[in-house]
């Protein structure tokens, strides 16, 4: 079973990190097994709990709790009434963010054949 982590928070010492800079703060909680993920299936619409463990595929009960609650705390998704989980507009953000440098890992990732 995973040991339930604190989400990381700005100021607060986190990995590679004493100082706890926003931008390392984002590293810490994207670093965190399944969360990539977990935003990812999130990207086009709300899922329950249920469909998001399915399309994370292998992801087990305890984890996915345990990651939902870190990204609803700070603020990345949020638990709609009748819908499920869904992005907010700070994680719709972020994903928006993260699309350079996917497009860039591409080209990175051709340029090591």
């Amino acid at each position: 079973m995973t040991k339930p982590q604190n989400p990381p928070r700005s100021g607060r010492r986190v990995r590679g990190s004493t100082t706890g800079r926003p931008v390392m703060v984002l590293l810490d909680l994207l670093g965190r097994r399944w969360v990539l993920r977990i935003l990812w299936e999130l990207r086009d619409r709300p899922l329950n709990f249920r469909e998001l463990q399915a399309a994370c595929g292998g992801i087990s009960p305890s984890v996915l709790n345990s990651r939902l609650a870190e990204l609803r705390e700070t603020l990345i998704i949020e638990l709609l009434p009748d819908e499920g989980y869904a992005l907010t507009k700070l994680g719709r953000e972020l994903l928006s963010q993260l699309t350079p440098l996917a497009v860039w890992s591409e080209k990175w990732a051709k340029s090591l054949k």
